[in-house]
C-alpha cells in the first residue's frame, strides 16, 4: 500500500513553504516594489497629469484677471472735403469702479486654490489605488501559488487512485471523482492566471500602461494592514482633501459672487485728443467722460445666480461631510471585521484544517480512512487558505479605503 501513497506523501512536500522555495527558478524580470510603483504613478498617472494641468490652466486665470483694461482709440471725420473737414481723434481710458479689478483677483486666486485642493485629493486618491492594486496582485499572485499546489496535488491524487483501482483495492468511483477533482483543479489553476493578469494590468493602468511591463511584485500575503480606531479618524475628517477642497470651492463661488455685485457699478472712460478744423485752421484739445446709465441692467439676475451656486454649494458641502463620516465608519467597521476575520482563521480554522488533512493523511496511509476523506480534509485546508487570502483582500480594501478618504 506503501508504494500508492508516495505521491501524497510528495504533493504534501509540495504543498511546504519550505519546499517550494528550494524549488529551481527561473530568472524572472525586476520584480515590481511598492515604493516603486507609487514614484511611477506619481510620474505618469493621467489623473495627476489633467488635476497639473488644472492647476496651471488657473494659473492663466489669474494673470489675466489682474490685467488692466486696454485703452481705446477712437477717430471721427466730418465733411469729405478737404478745405472743410473737422478730424477729431481721441484716447479713451476705461476706469473700473466698485472693487471690479480686485473681485476678479480675488476669484482667480479662490479657483487656483480649488484647483491645488483636488489636485491634493487626486494625488491621495491614486496612492490608495496604487496600494489597493499593488495588493490585489500580491494575493493574486498567491493564489496562482495556491492553485499550483492544488492542481498538482489533485493529479498526483488521481495517479494514484488509479493505481489503486488497477490493483483492485479501490473502486472505480473514486478515481472518476479524482480525475473530477483534477480537471477542476487546472481550470482554478487557469482562472487564477487571468485574475493575476488582470490585476497586473490594473495596477499598470495607474500610471497609463496597456500592458504591464513588469512580471510580478514584490511582496507576499501575510501583513495584516491597521488603523486608528474610529474616534481618532472622526478628528481627521474636516482636513480630508474631499471636504478642503469643498470648502475652497464654496469660498470660490462666494468670490464669484463679489465679482457680480461690483458689476453692478458703471465703469467710467475717460478720453483725450484733439479736434483739428480745416476750415478755420486752428486744433482743439478734446477731453470727455463717458458713464453708462444703469437704468434697465444692474446685474441683479446673475448676481441672484452667483449668490444661489453658493449655497448649493455649501449645502453639498454639508452632504460630503456627512457621507464621508458614514464611509470612514463603515470601512473601519469593514476593516475590524476583517482582523477579526483572520485571527480566527489563522489561529484556528488553518492549524485545525491543516491537522485535519494530516491526520486524514496517516490514516490513509494505515488503512483507518478512506481515500475520499483525504480529498474532503484536502478540499477543506484549501477552502480555509482561499478564505483567508479573501479575508485579507477585503481588510486591504477598507484601509485604502479610509486612506483614499482621508488622504493618508
Amino acid at each position: 500500500m506503501k508504494r500508492f501513497l508516495w505521491p501524497l506523501g510528495l504533493a504534501a512536500l509540495i504543498c511546504s513553504p519550505m519546499v517550494a522555495s528550494a524549488q529551481p527558478m527561473a530568472i524572472d524580470p525586476p520584480r515590481l516594489t511598492l515604493a516603486q510603483a507609487q514614484q511611477l504613478a506619481a510620474s505618469k498617472s493621467p489623473e495627476l497629469s489633467a488635476a497639473r494641468h488644472e492647476v496651471d490652466a488657473m494659473d492663466g486665470g489669474l494673470q489675466q484677471a489682474g490685467a488692466w483694461r486696454n485703452p481705446e482709440l477712437s477717430t471721427t471725420v466730418e465733411d469729405g472735403r478737404s478745405a472743410t473737414r473737422t478730424t477729431t481723434a481721441t484716447i479713451g481710458f476705461p476706469i473700473e469702479l466698485g472693487g471690479k479689478r480686485a473681485a476678479r483677483v480675488t476669484a482667480a486666486q479662490r479657483a487656483r486654490d480649488v484647483a491645488q485642493a483636488r489636485l491634493a485629493q487626486a494625488r491621495a486618491t491614486v496612492r490608495a489605488a496604487v496600494v489597493a492594486d499593488y495588493f490585489a496582485v500580491v494575493v493574486a499572485q498567491e493564489r496562482v501559488k495556491l492553485a499550483g499546489d492544488s492542481a498538482r496535488l489533485a493529479t498526483l491524487a488521481a495517479d494514484a487512485v488509479g493505481k489503486r483501482v488497477a490493483a483492485g483495492k479501490v473502486s472505480p468511483v473514486d478515481a472518476t471523482r479524482a480525475r473530477v477533482d483534477a480537471a477542476n483543479a487546472q481550470l482554478e489553476v487557469a482562472e487564477a492566471q487571468a485574475e493575476l493578469q488582470a490585476a497586473r494590468e490594473a495596477l499598470a493602468g495607474l500610471w497609463g500602461e496597456t500592458e504591464p511591463a513588469f512580471a510580478e511584485v514584490d511582496g507576499a500575503a501575510t501583513e495584516v494592514p491597521s488603523r486608528p480606531p474610529v474616534p481618532e479618524l472622526l478628528r481627521d475628517v474636516e482636513a480630508s482633501p474631499g471636504l478642503v477642497a469643498g470648502r475652497l470651492e464654496v469660498d470660490a463661488l462666494q468670490a464669484l459672487v463679489e465679482v457680480e455685485r461690483s458689476r453692478a457699478v458703471p465703469d467710467v472712460v475717460v478720453s483725450v485728443g484733439a479736434k483739428r478744423d480745416n476750415q478755420v485752421g486752428v486744433t482743439q484739445a478734446v477731453v470727455g467722460v463717458s458713464i453708462p446709465l444703469p437704468v434697465f441692467d444692474r446685474n441683479q439676475g446673475a448676481a441672484s445666480e452667483a449668490a444661489r451656486r453658493a449655497d448649493k454649494a455649501r449645502d453639498e458641502l454639508d452632504a460630503a461631510r456627512v457621507r464621508l463620516l458614514a464611509e470612514v465608519r463603515q470601512a473601519s467597521t469593514r476593516l475590524s471585521t476583517a482582523q477579526a476575520s483572520l485571527a480566527g482563521l489563522r489561529g484556528t480554522v488553518l492549524p485545525a484544517a491543516q491537522q485535519a488533512y494530516d491526520a486524514a493523511t496517516t490514516g490513509f496511509e494505515a488503512g483507518k480512512f478512506g481515500f475520499l476523506d483525504v480529498i474532503d480534509a484536502q478540499r477543506s485546508l484549501l477552502q480555509a487558505r482561499a478564505r483567508t487570502l479573501n479575508t485579507l483582500v477585503a481588510a486591504w480594501q477598507a484601509a485604502t479605503t479610509i486612506d483614499r478618504l482621508l488622504g493618508r
